[in-house]
């Protein structure tokens, strides 16, 4: 009975993380809302993920607010480079949309969506790797293109996760609720194992057994 009651543990710790998947959502989805500060609230949100709902090294809002302030200066004209991109990918999905009554235009339509896959993992990429890594915008996106491409199994995962997710969220604004948070921790089970190849320090523990300290590693 100890153990169910443990804060550390059973129904305590779910609670608790529950409430930091809700809170740390909300939290996104306010600091979102200027549009030019998506790319550090987003760092923020996987950063606060990873450090405080999977490996319980920090509280979940100190660890946000923490990365949100260290991403600013990069994580704004990175925003801004990313919705130009996301710009033109939608535009290229309602022009394909209308124009697939067709039998050819339908083969474009689906041609296209295979077609963005890499574009879109690109994406993806950018704001975890912010996150964990200390770079200036172009070694970001060319860091992105690298990764998504050299896995791309994993890139095309996380690509279909991030629609779908968004989809619902767009479609029941509700899931707002726990989709950024959820979003970012399943992203997180593939994009960790990748970052921890070219960076072993970001291992969610040292060979001592001791948690890591709280690194970014230079790009």
């Amino acid at each position: 009975m100890g153990k169910f009651f443990d804060p550390e543990r059973g129904l305590w710790s779910l609670l608790s993380t529950l409430v930091d998947i809700c809170g740390l959502s909300l939290l996104w989805a306010l600091l979102c809302l200027p549009v030019v500060t998506i790319g550090p609230a987003t760092a923020a949100l996987y950063y606060a993920v990873v450090k405080a709902v999977r490996r319980k090294d920090r509280e979940a809002f100190h660890a946000f607010f923490h990365s949100f302030r260290q991403n600013l200066r990069t994580g704004i004209p990175a925003t801004l480079l990313w919705a130009a991109a996301l710009a033109l990918f939608l535009s290229g999905c309602m022009i394909m949309y209308a124009n697939r009554g067709t039998q050819w235009g339908y083969i474009l339509y689906v041609a296209y969506y295979v077609a963005m896959a890499l574009p879109l993992g690109v994406l993806c990429y950018v704001f975890p790797l912010l996150a964990r890594f200390t770079c200036g915008v172009g070694g970001l996106y060319r860091t992105a293109f690298q990764l998504a491409l050299r896995h791309l199994p994993s890139t095309v995962v996380v690509v279909a996760l991030t629609v779908k997710m968004t989809e619902l969220t767009i479609n029941h604004w509700w899931p707002v609720l726990f989709t950024p948070a959820v979003t970012a921790l399943i992203s997180s089970l593939f994009l960790e194992r990748i970052f921890v190849k070219y960076a072993p320090e970001l291992a969610e523990t040292e060979p001592d057994g001791e948690p890591e300290e709280d690194q970014r590693e230079e790009e």
